[in-house]
C-alpha cells in the first residue's frame, strides 16, 4: 500500500472512530499520530511535533484567559447587564444576547463564550418565563457566529491564519476576520429573530442549572440571619477587650454569636476582642439591651444597606453551606456560631440539623448542616471532601453570583494587553497568549491548579496530535491527489466552484467530527488546490474557515452544540432545523463575500 493510501486509511479510521464515539478523542488523535509513525511516512520528531506548535500553545492560553474573565466575575457582570436590558422583548433578548455572546467568542473562543453564559441564559429565561431550549440554540450559534470577528475567535482561525502565512499569502491580521465575521453575525442574529420561534422547539429540561444569583439572600433567610440580629460595637473601656472570642457562649444568656467583624463591616477572624469590633449576635431585643448594658458595648447605628447579606457576601468573602456526612471525622466534635476554624480562615456562623438551631457546644451528628464565612480562596481550599460535602460549590456560586470579583480589573487589563500585541504583531500570537496567561497566574487570579483545569486538554491535545496529519497529507501527495479530483470536478467553472467544493466538504466532515479536526483535514487540500489553479491562498482558506464554523446541523458537530442539549431538551433531530438556513447564510459569505474582499 502507498503512503498516500495510508494517509487516507488513517483518516477514515479517525472519521469512523469519532463517529462510533467509542474511545476518547485524544486516544484516536495520538493514535493517529502514532500511526504516521509507524507506518514510516513521518519520523517520530514529525508525528509528535504538534506538541510544540505555537499556534498550539496558543490555543491552550487563550483558556486561561477564558478561565480568568469568569472567575473574576467579569462575565457575570456582564449577564448582569445583559438580563437588565433585555427586558421582556424577544427580539431585544435575542439581538443582545447573541451580539455579547458573539463578542465574548472573539476575545476567548467558542467553548469559554458558552460555558460562562449557559447558566446566565437558563437563569434569564426562567425569570422571563420562556423555554430555555428558545434561547440555548441561538446562544451557541451566536457563538459560533462570534467566532470569526477575531483571530481569538476560534483554534480554526489560528490554524487558518498559520497556513496562510505559511503558503506565501500572508497571513491574516487580527481583526481581519471582522471583515466577514461582522455580516455573518448580523446574519445569523435575523436569522434568529424571524425564524427561531417557529423552528425551535419550546421544552424546559427538569435538570436546569441551579439559579445561584440570590445565593446569599436564600442562605441568610435559612439560618434566619436576617431576623433578630443585633451588631455591638466593643467599647474602650468594655470587659470584652482582650477576651478569647470562645468564651462569649458563656455570657451571652438567650443570644447566639454569629460573627466578629472590623469597623468597615468585614468579618474578622481575630481569636482575640479588641475596642472597636463588631459582635453579631442573634436572639429577642431585650436580651440583647442587657447583653450591651452588661459589657459596656454600643448598638451600632449606622449598620449598612444590605445588612448581614452584604457583609457576610461580596467580592472579597463568600459562605458557604456544608453537610456533615456519615462517618465524617467532624462526628462527636462541638462547635458553635462565631467560631473560627482550626485553618484560621473560616467562621461558623450557624448550626442546624433538620432544619432547626442545635445549642451552641452541642455534638455534631451526621446530616447537621454547617453555614461557613470566609474569603473565596479560603472556601476553595478548605472545605475537605472527607469532612464535608458542600451544597454549592463556591467556586460555582462566586461566577454566577459576584460581578466584578477580585481581580477583575486585572484579568481586563490583561485582555486589552493582549488584543493590542495581537493586534499590531509586536510578538507572535503564542507569545502574546503566554504573556496574558503569565499575567492571570502570576497575580493569583488562578492558581497553578485553577489554570490545569481551565485549560480544555482534550482540544489542546487533538491539534497537536492531528497537526501531523497535515504535514503527512502535503508530503505523501494525499492532499495533491484530493485536490486534484476536486479541480477535475470542477473542471472549468473557476474558482467559485472551488470555494463551493470545499465549502461541501468542509461542511459534511464538520457535522460528524470536531470542526478543528475538519480544518486540520482541509487546510492541506486547499492550499494545493488554490495554488494549482494558479490563485491567492487567502480566499480559498478563508472560505474554509468559514464553512468550519458552520457546524450547526448536529448537537456532536462541537462541544457546545453538545453543551446545550440536555439543559434545552434538545432532540438530534432539532438542530437542523434552525441550523439549515444558518448553513445557508455561511455559505453565501464563503463562496460570494470572502472572495469580494480578498480578490482570486
Amino acid at each position: 500500500m502507498s503512503d498516500i493510501w495510508i494517509v487516507f486509511a488513517i483518516i477514515v479510521a479517525i472519521v469512523v472512530l469519532f463517529v462510533w464515539d467509542r474511545l476518547p478523542v485524544i486516544v484516536v488523535c495520538i493514535g493517529a499520530a502514532l500511526a504516521l509513525w509507524a507506518t514510516g511516512i513521518l519520523t517520530l520528531p514529525q508525528a509528535l511535533g504538534g506538541f510544540g506548535d505555537p499556534a498550539v500553545i496558543f490555543i491552550a492560553s487563550l483558556f486561561v484567559v477564558s478561565a480568568g474573565l469568569e472567575v473574576s466575575g467579569v462575565t457575570a457582570w456582564a449577564g448582569q447587564i445583559l438580563i437588565k436590558q433585555a427586558g421582556e422583548s424577544r427580539t431585544r433578548l435575542i439581538v443582545l444576547m447573541m451580539v455579547f455572546v458573539g463578542a465574548l467568542t472573539a476575545l476567548i473562543s467558542v467553548n469559554g463564550a458558552v460555558a460562562a453564559l449557559l447558566p446566565v441564559v437558563v437563569v434569564m429565561a426562567i425569570r422571563l418565563g420562556r423555554s430555555p431550549s428558545q434561547l440555548l440554540m441561538p446562544l451557541v450559534f451566536g457563538a459560533h457566529a462570534g467566532s470569526k470577528l477575531m483571530l481569538t475567535g476560534s483554534p480554526v482561525n489560528v490554524l487558518v491564519a498559520e497556513a496562510s502565512e505559511n503558503a506565501g499569502g500572508g497571513g491574516f491580521g487580527y481583526f481581519e476576520f471582522g471583515l466577514v465575521g461582522v455580516p455573518i453575525v448580523m446574519g445569523t442574529i435575523a436569522i434568529a429573530v424571524l425564524f427561531g420561534e417557529k423552528l425551535l422547539p419550546h421544552r424546559s429540561s427538569p435538570n436546569l442549572p441551579p439559579d445561584l444569583s440570590r445565593h446569599a439572600s436564600t442562605l441568610v433567610e435559612q439560618y434566619r440571619l436576617s431576623n433578630d440580629v443585633h451588631q455591638m460595637r466593643v467599647r474602650d473601656d468594655s470587659p470584652l477587650v482582650g477576651t478569647d472570642r470562645d468564651s462569649l457562649g458563656s455570657k451571652m444568656e438567650g443570644l447566639t454569636f454569629v460573627t466578629l467583624k472590623n469597623a468597615s463591616g468585614e468579618p474578622i477572624r481575630n481569636k482575640t476582642i479588641s475596642a472597636g469590633d463588631m459582635l453579631v449576635l442573634r436572639g429577642p431585643a431585650d436580651a440583647a439591651a442587657k447583653f450591651t448594658h452588661d459589657l459596656g458595648l454600643a448598638f451600632r447605628e449606622d449598620a449598612p444597606e444590605g445588612g448581614m447579606r452584604d457583609a457576610l457576601f461580596n467580592s472579597s468573602s463568600g459562605l458557604a453551606e456544608v453537610l456533615v456526612p456519615p462517618r465524617s471525622p467532624l462526628i462527636g466534635q462541638r462547635f458553635f456560631p462565631g467560631m473560627v476554624t482550626e485553618s484560621g480562615d473560616l467562621i461558623v456562623l450557624a448550626i442546624q440539623r433538620q432544619g432547626s438551631d442545635i445549642a451552641p457546644g452541642q455534638a455534631l451528628a451526621a446530616g447537621d448542616t454547617l453555614l461557613l464565612q470566609g474569603t473565596w480562596s479560603a472556601l476553595d481550599r478548605r472545605l475537605d471532601p472527607a469532612e464535608v460535602l458542600v451544597v454549592n460549590s463556591p467556586d460555582l456560586v462566586r461566577r454566577q453570583a459576584v460581578p466584578m470579583g477580585p481581580g477583575a480589573h486585572i484579568v481586563l487589563a490583561t485582555l486589552a494587553i493582549m488584543v493590542v500585541l495581537l493586534a499590531t504583531g509586536i510578538v507572535p500570537p503564542a507569545v502574546a497568549g503566554l504573556i496574558a496567561a503569565g499575567i492571570i497566574l502570576v497575580t493569583g487570579v488562578l492558581s497553578v491548579e485553577g489554570v490545569y483545569r481551565a485549560i480544555n486538554w482534550t482540544t489542546v491535545i487533538l491539534v497537536a496530535a492531528l497537526t501531523p496529519l497535515s504535514a503527512a497529507m502535503e508530503q505523501t501527495g494525499a492532499a495533491k491527489l484530493v485536490a486534484g479530483g476536486l479541480l477535475d470536478l470542477v473542471g472549468d467553472s473557476g474558482p467559485f466552484v472551488l470555494l463551493a467544493g470545499l465549502f461541501v466538504l468542509s461542511a459534511i466532515l464538520g457535522q460528524i467530527i470536531s470542526n478543528t479536526a475538519t480544518s486540520l483535514i482541509v487546510i492541506p487540500i486547499a492550499v494545493v488546490a488554490a495554488n494549482a489553479m494558479e490563485i491567492s491562498v487567502q480566499p480559498v482558506l478563508m472560505s474554509v474557515g468559514v464553512a468550519c464554523a458552520a457546524a450547526f446541523l448536529t448537537p456532536v458537530a462541537t462541544p457546545t452544540n453538545l453543551m446545550v442539549m440536555e439543559p434545552g431538551a434538545y432532540k438530534f433531530g432539532d438542530y437542523w432545523k434552525l441550523g439549515l438556513p444558518m448553513l445557508i447564510w455561511f455559505f453565501i459569505i464563503a463562496v460570494f463575500l470572502v472572495p469580494m474582499i480578498w480578490p482570486f
